[in-house]
């Protein structure tokens, strides 16, 4: 094992052994050897699956396994221990979500068999078995012990106890274990002794399990196949997170519950092992039938919960590099590792180890980081401790990734991970209602990291654009849930699944953001540094944190709050929504109220009585002015008021660094933008950005005019930042304004943004020319650009078809000659929308050759810009005749009826042929088919005219909800109708 870490702690096995000898009064240790375990069937498969077994013998020697069954026979069925159902069952603590407070897990000796062989490759399934051998301190005396099991087969455990000191499992005595049963909707595995164990007794028990359980899903144990040097290969791999580990061992799993782990991996020779710890040894094993097997045994962890757990078994290559004495490998198929996919990961990751060690001053505690590359994880990443897993795409850089965000993504999601190493592995979260600890701070750092290493990165404007926009869009006062929620909400274990959303990760790293904005930086690491070392090994609660942070604020004088920290951070992760701040610049007054989807239209339903403790930092003509805090509904501040001078001009929320929406009364806006026509350039980037983007979120739910927002469009022609354009295209060139419902507004707008769009055209136009290469390190226009060119090529601005002929043309000639990313969609839909059957048939051609997933769905689109009827028809009957091609990663008729030509095209299609698209992509695709070609319904006669062509093709209960659904349609086109002759009006006034 490498050496101890300078902060923290780290057992030997030696000094366990120790510890365990003088604390032995105080443990009480649980010992389950499972023997067949596994996932119980699903739903089409046959295979038998019990609840428990009959109590059985200590597991045999190695080489004396039970024989393999061979592939023709199948497992015998197995005796079944009833389980009492809900309703039988006597009401108790397997009634409940969290285990009782009665057993704390110290350690855990965990042996795990996947029979991986490469020479019988599984197609969906793979058989696993393993022992799990649990020491325990008892809390309190009880006759019931309760572990998490999922889908896990059991031999019924004999326990054995109370130990004396340094006896071994052989003195103790036995405990009787009257019964086995489970409660299946807690997930609870239930020991009912024959008598009970007293507090701070030490206790061992021993059984043994066999079974099923590696499939292709991705919780617990799981199965990739993938293709390495033209093979067929397979890997296995863990995702214990959040509540997957009891599907793979019966354990304590919630995060407070932390224990050190020996894990053992039983594989086959061609394989290698890989878990959180370094390997400690290795040995060979022949089973019964004479097959060779390989035990590769690890060091123990630190103390870390079951979540953490994590092994890989695979025939993987790897690049190495050490980082402080360390050793960091990175996994991947060797064709990637060949190839320099990994490098670049390599590369970063020591770097942002050595960045954040030295940030907050504690050391990373494992010896080695391995990360492993799987060629297909739902997840997209997971932070195990010392073996950190990720889906390769997210991983690996290709040649292709030059000009793509790739590399830009993978050093975030990399710096998350990482970060997680402090905040989430060495301190975890005390239970899953305070997972944002975890997550909101990985993701802020995250952000810190990657802006610490590229300086010239627009930090303000990158984390609008990948946290606090996609926060503030979904969030509002009357669904949005709390980032910390009350633990007494909690009352299944799906609901802990359905907290990894954009709330715990955008929300949350916009609190950490927001609570940096109003201390300093000294003060932000340092509280953070003091939490980190209080909690090390172990778990937090959110008011601990709030505590360290108050702890820093008192020891200093110079920053002042208005509350203490708690109160001020809890108004904020207590209660969901945000709010929108008003002020009016004629009086000063600053009022706040909570953000409401169509804040009119919900008038009744106003039942947000909270208000919230807002950091206000704000500039005044150009010059940043001091902090002030609202603290109540509203508050008068004198130095917020404005004068008749043109000069004069507030704007609040400086950086965007609160969680918050700004409004102004007429006046305010009217200097606004009076100032951005007159000297755009005098408000910074990040302003221009949130102007545009409260203007027009706030123009769509009602708490101003539609022509406050499009005022501030005016100027756009000196705009030259291409986020600020995208932020301004988002909200303009949108389905329900851009469509041929509001027909008389589309040439108006058309002609208004041409007018101010050729100047940011021209500069991205010529790079595309030029200078393609300039992209690649340019993250906001790799993200923003695909946009512009759309838009450009959709008001038929002649240099962007030029463009696009051109692009698409030199790619025909010269295939090696790759269209630019970012904005490949676009250059391939109107390379075919302007072309001819030869330039369709060419695409064709290369979707035929193409194996990758994302690729193909891109040219399947592009196939249906086609402007040509006879095109289209023979594309849609390609689709549903299977000939020539399967098109399986897109639903054709979609594709087509998603167009303005398309539209009618596919439903003229439907009338001869909905039998054959009902078969190709089943019967709903229809219903989803009439949403599609009805979206510009605005009147009760074409939805009727809509449901009379359709209603052949559909069942009863489908009409009534395409009824329904077209209703809904047609209302909000009517809306958007009186919407868009707002807008034409003021276009009319302003081209």
């Amino acid at each position: 094992m490498g050496p101890p870490s300078s902060s923290g702690f780290y057992v030997s096995r030696t000094v366990a052994l120790l510890l365990a000898a003088l604390a032995v009064a105080l443990l009480l240790a649980l010992l389950i050897l499972a023997g067949l375990y596994g996932h119980c069937p699903r739903a089409g498969q046959v295979e038998p699956c019990s609840s428990g077994v009959p109590d059985a013998a200590p597991s045999p020697p190695p080489g004396a396994e039970e024989r393999e069954p061979t592939p023709q026979s199948s497992p015998a069925p197995e005796p079944k221990v009833p389980t009492p159902s809900h309703d039988q069952r006597p009401p108790g603590p397997w009634d409940q979500l969290r285990l009782p407070p009665w057993l704390e897990p110290l350690h855990y000796d965990l042996e795990l068999w996947p029979r991986l062989r490469p020479d019988a490759l599984p197609a969906h399934r793979l058989r696993f078995t393993g022992r799990a051998n649990i020491t325990v301190r008892c809390v309190a005396a009880t006759a019931r012990l309760l572990l998490h099991s999922l889908f896990l087969r059991h031999e019924l455990p004999a326990v054995r106890g109370p130990l004396s000191p340094g006896a071994r499992d052989a003195a103790a005595g036995r405990v009787p274990v009257d019964d086995v049963w489970f409660a299946e909707d807690t997930q609870y595995m239930v020991l009912e002794l024959g008598e009970a164990l007293r507090a701070r007794w030490p206790l061992r028990a021993a059984a043994q399990v066999r079974g099923p359980g590696v499939r292709g899903g991705q919780e617990g144990l799981f199965l990739n196949v993938y293709t390495d040097q033209g093979e067929r290969r397979a890997l296995i791999a863990s995702h214990m997170e959040p509540t997957f580990a009891r599907n793979v061992f019966p354990c304590f799993d919630e995060p407070a519950l932390k224990a050190t782990f020996n894990i053992t991996i039983i594989h086959h020779p061609s394989y290698v092992a890989l878990s959180n710890m370094p390997q400690l040894g290795q040995y060979d094993r022949t089973d019964i039938n004479g097959s060779n097997w390989t035990v590769t045994t690890f060091y123990t962890t630190p103390p870390m919960p079951t979540y953490l757990v994590a092994l890989a078994v695979c025939d993987y290559d790897q690049v190495n590099r050490t980082e402080r004495g360390k050793e960091i490998r990175i996994w991947a198929r060797k064709d990637a590792i060949a190839n320099g996919n990994a490098d670049f990961a390599l590369n970063i990751t020591g770097p942002i180890f050595s960045f954040l060690e030295d940030l907050f001053n504690i050391s990373y505690p494992l010896p080695k980081t391995d990360i492993i590359a799987l060629p297909v994880f739902d997840n997209r990443a997971m932070e195990n401790w010392g073996l950190l897993m990720f889906d390769e795409s997210l991983l690996l850089l290709q040649p292709s990734d030059h000009l793509t965000d790739k590399k830009t993504l993978i050093s975030y999601i990399v710096s998350h991970e990482i970060g997680h190493q402090w905040f989430g592995n060495l301190v975890t979260m005390n239970w899953w209602n305070n997972i944002w600890l975890n997550e909101g701070f990985a993701s802020y750092f995250e952000f810190g990291v990657i802006n610490y290493f590229n300086p010239k990165l627009p930090r303000n404007e990158i984390f609008f654009s990948n946290f606090l926009h996609g926060a503030l869009s979904e969030d509002h006062a009357l669904v949005s849930r709390a980032v910390s929620m009350k633990v007494e909400n909690f009352t299944e274990t799906s609901e802990i699944n359905e907290l990894f959303d954009s709330f715990t990760y955008n929300k949350g790293a916009s609190m950490a953001r927001m609570l940096f904005s109003f201390l300093n930086e000294h003060l932000f690491i340092s509280a953070l540094k003091s939490y980190l070392e209080a909690f090390s090994y172990s778990n937090a609660e959110q008011d601990d944190l709030w505590r360290h942070f108050q702890m820093a604020i008192d020891d200093q004088s110079k920053i002042l709050l208005p509350a203490t920290v708690k109160s001020i951070m809890d108004s904020w992760t207590h209660q969901g929504g945000f709010p929108v701040i008003t002020l009016n610049v004629s009086s000063g007054v600053l009022k706040q109220e909570p953000f409401y989807l169509g804040k009119v239209e919900n008038q009744t339903l106003l039942t947000h009585n909270g208000t919230w403790i807002i950091p206000i930092l704000w500039m005044k003509n150009g010059t940043t002015q001091s902090l002030v805090w609202l603290n109540k509904s509203s508050k008068v501040f004198p130095e917020m008021q404005v004068s008749d001078s043109d000069n004069d001009w507030v704007i609040l929320n400086l950086n965007m660094t609160g969680y918050y929406r700004v409004n102004y009364d007429k006046l305010g806006w009217k200097k606004l933008n009076q100032q951005l026509e007159k000297n755009p350039k005098v408000i910074p980037v990040i302003h221009r950005l949130q102007l545009i983007d409260d203007a027009f979120s706030l123009s769509k739910n009602n708490y101003i005019e539609i022509e406050t927002a499009l005022d501030l469009t005016k100027y756009l022609a000196e705009e030259d930042e291409i986020i600020v354009w995208h932020a301004v295209l988002a909200n303009l060139i949108t389905r329900d304004l851009v469509s041929d419902v509001n027909y008389d507004m589309y040439p108006l707008l058309k002609k208004y943004l041409l007018k101010r769009l050729k100047s940011i055209w021209n500069i991205y136009a010529t790079i595309i020319r030029e200078n393609v290469a300039a992209l690649q390190d340019d993250y906001l226009a790799l993200i923003s650009l695909e946009k512009l060119f759309a838009t450009a090529c959709g008001f038929d601005l002649e240099d962007c078809l030029q463009l696009s002929r051109e692009l698409f043309s030199k790619w025909m000639n010269h295939p090696k000659e790759e269209i630019p990313y970012p904005i490949k969609n676009v250059i391939l839909c109107y390379g075919i929308a302007l072309g001819s059957d030869k330039e369709w048939d060419f695409l064709l051609d290369v979707y035929t050759n193409t194996t990758e997933e994302e690729e193909r769905i891109q040219l399947a689109y592009a196939m249906s810009c086609s402007k040509d009827p006879w095109i289209l028809n023979r594309y849609m009957d390609y689709a549903i005749t299977g000939s020539p091609f399967t098109f399986n990663e897109t639903n054709v008729i979609e594709a087509v009826a998603a167009s303005e030509v398309g539209r009618y095209i596919a439903k003229d299609f439907l009338i001869s042929n909905w039998q054959g698209v009902s078969k190709r992509y089943g019967p709903q695709s229809l219903v989803t088919l009439i949403y599609i070609i009805g979206r510009t319904v605005s009147t009760d006669l074409q939805v009727m005219e809509l449901q009379q062509f359709f209603s052949n093709m559909l069942e009863e209960h489908q009409r009534i909800s395409v009824h329904a659904k077209l209703q809904t349609i047609k209302n909000e086109n009517l809306k958007s109708k009186k919407q868009s002759a707002r807008i034409a009006e003021w276009l009319r006034k302003n081209i």
